[in-house]
């Protein structure tokens, strides 16, 4: 047996049982899915009613569904945004840091990822409540108030960057680890002020980093679904909750399958827009 044909058999036995579980759980689910989608009467037809795009076409026609949808975006791209805006300098911080303290602020970091998305979201009510921490604070000051924040876009906003921030942290920080201190010493050394050895050399070589800390918040971002559920309340609607409420609440298995579907496109479709995007951009300077 010649080397490249073991060596593509091990590469076989290897990948073989991930991919079988991923096709059970992931690709035989999202194929029932698909064809609940296509069958307009399902569950009360009992899959007998003939199969169309119909469902798509009342979906993407109705201006309700495409609202949330636009409201989706927007949020996901605001959340990632003001994620990344607080994890650079902490992931700067963790990847510069000699401090014998580095491993507690790492743990500090890590800490709320043992804690569940619901449990974090109840913490942002009682804080951004009317008569949260929040607005204690702003109040015993004089600023004013209370301010309607919970139960708004703005809680919904906070509450999912705070979510997402861990893992744009750890991303970013294990990159900026690699990158040796010693370039951006003779940047410095060579006349480039701080922020100019940012721009032009850490952030291109940090670039795939960076593209996969925004993929993964915007990602996790458009699903969402217990942070808007509790911090927006029922009038704030995005794509997750909605999806349960037309298969949960309402019964109509098509068009929520429906709109997971499209929601799975429009996901994979921005995420690839926002990459190009970002390369491009972070590309830029460098030339």
């Amino acid at each position: 047996m010649s080397r490249k044909l073991r060596t593509g058999l091990t590469a076989a036995g290897l990948l073989g049982p991930a991919l079988a579980l991923t096709c059970l759980f992931l690709l035989v689910p999202l194929t029932i899915l698909f064809w609940v989608s296509l069958n307009e009467g399902y569950p009360a037809s009992d899959g007998a009613g003939p199969l169309s795009l119909a469902g798509y076409v009342k979906v993407i026609a109705d201006p309700y569904y495409l609202d949330i949808l636009l409201t989706t975006i927007l949020m996901a791209l605001g959340i990632t945004a003001l994620a990344l805006f607080f994890a650079l300098p902490i992931a700067h911080f963790l990847a510069r840091s000699q401090s014998r303290f580095k491993s507690v602020f790492l743990l500090a970091v890590i800490l709320p990822l043992f804690v569940g998305n619901a449990v974090r979201a109840i913490g942002w009510m009682i804080a951004l409540g009317e008569r949260g921490v929040f607005n204690t604070i702003v109040t015993g000051l004089g600023f004013g108030g209370p301010y309607k924040i919970i139960y708004t876009g703005t809680a919904v906003l906070i509450g999912a960057a705070a979510v997402n921030l861990p893992y744009m942290v750890l991303t970013l920080q294990s990159v900026l680890e690699r990158i040796s201190p010693a370039v951006e010493e003779a940047s410095i050394s060579l006349g480039a002020t701080p922020f100019q050895t940012w721009r032009l050399v850490t952030l291109p070589l940090m670039a795939l980093g960076l593209l996969a800390a925004c993929t993964l918040s915007f990602i996790l971002s458009m699903n969402a679904y217990a942070t808007p559920v509790l911090l927006g309340g029922p009038r704030f609607r995005m794509m997750g909750p909605a999806i349960s409420d037309e298969i949960i609440v309402k019964n109509n298995w098509s068009v929520g399958a429906v709109l997971a579907f499209i929601l799975i496109l429009v996901t994979l479709t921005l995420t690839i827009a926002l990459n190009k995007a970002l390369t491009r951009g972070i590309a830029a300077p460098a030339r």
